[in-house]
């Protein structure tokens, strides 16, 4: 039976066909070569290992990672024959593999960003200082995110925490934390704080927080966001640019909120110490208090005695003073019929009758001589 020929195009459609039905996506691993970004829009590298090679194009929109010759790397792809007969693969993600790669890419990224300013330390905002409501990025099934809210439970009960499950490895983890801070920044009430948390992994399982998207979306969120991604000695780009970086998804939950134990004794040390200087100061005005009042009654005491010795010795004078008290010393007090004393201004007239009162005697007497003294 003879076959009907088929026209170029249609054979390159028919391949195509098959290959979508067959191989819609392809995850192929392979070393980088020709490297090369064209108008600034589209990605062109080859894929290669010991025998074989793959053309790849991508848009520079699709790439997350920096890439360059001799990296590792893993592509998620689509097999497509060109209009022009050459076989290629539309790359849809890629993702530096191995030690060396993911290395080299790091450190591509890392002097990207941090010329751009992103890592810098006058950008980045302070987390509140006892938030109520929290949303938390990470996914529910990782022993990161358990530690991390039984401490936050242990510390401080009765928090609001919003959880946006996403995966945190693998090529669909960054999109996926991408559209998780997205939510969370749209939200008519959003959290107070953003906590991006998983465990501790290898390099290959902690690659998806080095992530060119996601780290811009961290540095974009309105909302302030704390990193505790891997262990302590593990880094990302999404530690370098969070508002704060923790070392661990339990040092997140501690940098978050206080223990409440804690504040509870701070209180507590407060208000003794409160309580001491209240009376240390009550003390003081009393002791105080006491002198003053003490110098005060001595100066009452001695202007009492000094008016008390002023009085007996201006008592002394009048006594001096008193007409009758020269009586006691034998003088007489002379008067006329009228009660006048007899000196200066009453001169007596001979045929007088004249009162004479001494100390113990009254005596009427009669005038039959005046001399007057010069």
């Amino acid at each position: 039976m003879e076959h009907t020929p088929l026209k170029v195009s249609d054979c390159i459609a028919l391949i195509n066909q098959t290959l979508e039905y067959a191989y819609p996506v392809v995850l192929v691993e392979g070393e980088v070569s020709s490297f090369k970004v064209n108008q600034g829009k589209y990605v062109f590298f080859d894929l290669k290992d010991e025998t074989g090679t793959l053309n790849c194009f991508m848009t520079v929109y699709q790439l997350r990672t920096p890439l360059e010759d001799g990296m590792k790397v893993r592509v998620v792809a689509a097999p497509k024959l060109t209009q022009w007969g050459r076989f290629s693969l539309t790359v849809r993600d890629v993702q530096p593999v191995g030690e060396g790669s993911l290395k080299r890419s790091f450190e591509l990224l890392r002097a990207k960003l941090e010329k751009e300013g992103l890592f810098a330390p006058e950008r980045k905002r302070r987390l509140p200082v006892m938030p109520h409501r929290i949303g938390v990025v990470s996914s529910t099934q990782a022993a990161g995110y358990a530690d991390f809210i039984n401490i936050l439970n242990a510390r401080w009960g009765g928090l609001e925490v919003i959880v946006a499950h996403t995966l945190v490895q693998g090529i669909s983890a960054p999109r996926q934390i991408v559209k998780a801070i997205e939510h969370f920044n749209q939200m008519a009430e959003p959290p107070e704080v953003i906590a991006l948390i998983r465990g501790g992994g290898s390099a290959d399982d902690l690659a998806a927080f080095n992530d060119e998207p996601l780290v811009r979306a961290i540095a974009s969120s309105r909302v302030p966001i704390i990193v505790g991604v891997g262990h302590e000695t593990d880094t990302s780009l999404a530690d370098l640019v969070a508002d704060v970086s923790a070392v661990t998804p339990t040092n997140a939950a501690q940098l978050l909120v206080p223990d409440q134990k804690d504040i509870e004794r701070a209180v507590n040390d407060d208000v003794r110490q409160m309580l001491l200087l209240m009376q240390r100061h009550i003390l003081a005005v009393r002791q105080h208090t006491d002198e003053v009042l003490g110098m005060s009654l001595r100066r009452i005491v001695r202007s009492y005695e000094y008016q008390v010795g002023r009085v007996s010795e201006l008592s002394a004078v009048l006594r001096q003073l008193n007409p009758r008290a020269a009586l006691n010393r034998g003088y007489a007090i002379v008067k006329n019929a009228q009660g006048l004393v007899i000196g200066s201004r009453a001169a007596p007239s001979i045929g007088e009758t004249l009162s004479i009162e001494t100390n113990k005697y009254f005596i009427e007497a009669g005038v039959t001589n005046v001399t007057k003294r010069n």
